[in-house]
Formats: C-alpha cells, structure tokens, sequence
C-alpha cells in the first residue's frame, strides 16, 4: 500500500482491535483511524484518530470511511443481516478489507448450512466480502486466550474453577498473534483471497488451562467438573455473561468433544514470522486479570 495510506480499524476497542490499533501504529502503517461507541473511554494511543460511532450507525460509518484504504473488519452482531450495507459501504471508500471471521465456519458448506450459530453468519459475511469485489484477506482464528478471563473472579475468589466439559480440547489463541496477522494484511501485498486459519501452538484442556494460571500466579488452582445443568445454572446467574450466549457455549463445548482433536496450524509463523505465542505468554501478558 502507498506511504500515507489510512487504515480503519473497527471494534478498535476489542481485545483484537486494539492490537491492531496498536501494531499498526508500531509499524508507522500509515494514519490509522479506530471506530468506537464511546471514545471518551477508549484509552487508545494518541496518535489514533479516534471515531465515534459502530457499524451499526451507517451515518458514522460513512465519516469513519472517508479517504480509507483498507478496513480492519470485526463483526459485532449476532447475524449477518447488515452484511450488504456494510461491504457496501466499505467498498464505496477502501479497495481492501480484512476479516475478522471465525474458525466455527467451514470450508465448501453454504452459510444457511454452516452447522454452528457462528458459522452461518460469519460465512454469510464472508461471503459477501467475496462477492464485492474488494480485495479480502479472512482469518478464522481458533478459540481466544481471552475468553479464560471468565474465570476470574472465581480465581480471585479462591483456588478453584468450576465448570462443565473440563477435558475439552481447545488452540488457544493470542489476540496480539491474530492482528499481527491481520496487520501484515492491511498493509501488504500478496494476502489477496487468502483464507488465514489461526491457532496457537499447543492444544490444551480447560482442566490444563486452569494448572497454567495456577503456575503463572504461584498457586495451586484446580477445575471441579461440573454437570451442564449445574453449569448452565451458574453461568445463568452470573451478571457478566450474556444469557443468550450460555446454550451456545454449552453446545460449542459439547461439539468440541465429540469432534476431532484440533489441529494446530503454522499460519502465524508463516504470515508474521514469529511464533504463536502459547497460551502461558498470554496469562503472564494478563496476569493482573486474575489477581
């Protein structure tokens, strides 16, 4: 991209998002432009120029748009619906997107038939991007580090976790692997229709993920296995987790199960020539989240 391109980057106050905030501005990229509800709140670095307003709100995201060459592109709804207005209106100002997809869609399978919730309206966004013609990079990244901070107040509470599906397997993620990804392809060549799987570099348990806190803090945590039903009970009752998400991780979980092991991918090396962070990297980078 040219010298001075200018770069937006959407939900820039996310865990992701402000990452690439963050890197892009690290690598001089260019103006970097960040979209947030509430900018007042967003503690970003200064040299951002900040927006206020979301994807939702096709006013701002007009404003938000203007003189951008590529877009950093998250979605925050349950459903791919606004899909056609948003790449609309991306397509209208940038030549290049890059998509913040999720590793539940699956390859040769049509959106409506996408098995998981997440799948159908992430592959129908994708979807979208591909027919726009827009120059797109999507990554599917494999389940987020930061979803562990669920955990923490019962971490800081005492020494153990409860929860159901204890031995389920998951990638675990770094946010700060995915927009160094996302940032080679928003401000290089060569990531054009490219599809990035992203995991981290080791498969781990939750009951394994629970030892590595308990390692990192310098004290013994344990998981307690817990039934669904008793799980789904305890996150019905926790103020902080959407209720309209319990069902859908209970499921996501018992899926994961059933299915394969997953397989761990070599995408960020390749992409960013560095190794993927391990998930102990990413409990040391937030241990101040669980004391």
């Amino acid at each position: 991209m040219h010298a001075r391109s200018r770069i937006l980057v959407t939900g820039a106050t996310g865990n992701v998002g402000r990452q690439v905030v963050s890197q892009l501005l690290a690598a001089r990229a260019g103006e970097v432009r960040a979209l947030t509800r509430a900018p007042g709140q967003a503690r970003l670095p200064q040299n951002a120029e900040i927006c206020q307003g979301d994807l939702a709100d096709s006013g701002a995201l007009e404003a938000a748009l203007k003189e951008v060459d590529a877009v950093f592109l998250m979605w925050p709804f349950h459903s791919a619906e606004p899909a056609a207005a948003v790449v609309d209106a991306i397509k209208r100002h940038a030549r290049r997107v890059v998509f913040l997809s999720s590793g539940a869609v699956q390859d040769d399978v049509a959106p409506e038939r996408q098995p998981h919730p997440v799948g159908r309206s992430h592959a129908a966004v994708e979807q979208c991007i591909e027919q726009s013609g827009l120059e797109w990079t999507r990554l599917r990244p494999s389940t987020f580090a930061a979803n562990t901070r669920w955990w923490a107040g019962q971490i800081r509470a005492g020494d153990v976790v409860a929860g159901a599906y204890g031995a389920v397997p998951m990638a675990l993620l770094h946010e700060a692997d995915i927009a160094g990804v996302a940032v080679r392809a928003l401000t290089e060549d060569g990531h054009d229709r490219k599809t990035y799987v992203l995991t981290g570099p080791e498969v781990l348990t939750q009951v394994e993920q629970v030892h590595t806190i308990g390692e990192v803090l310098g004290r013994p945590i344990r998981w307690q296995e817990l039934s669904r039903e008793a799980a789904r009970a305890r996150l019905l009752a926790d103020d902080g987790f959407p209720d309209s998400f319990v069902d859908v991780l209970l499921d996501g979980y018992a899926d994961m199960m059933a299915a394969p092991r997953p397989a761990i991918t070599a995408t960020i090396e390749a992409v960013t020539g560095r190794q993927a962070r391990t998930y102990r990297d990413w409990v040391a980078d937030h241990a101040t989240d669980f004391r």
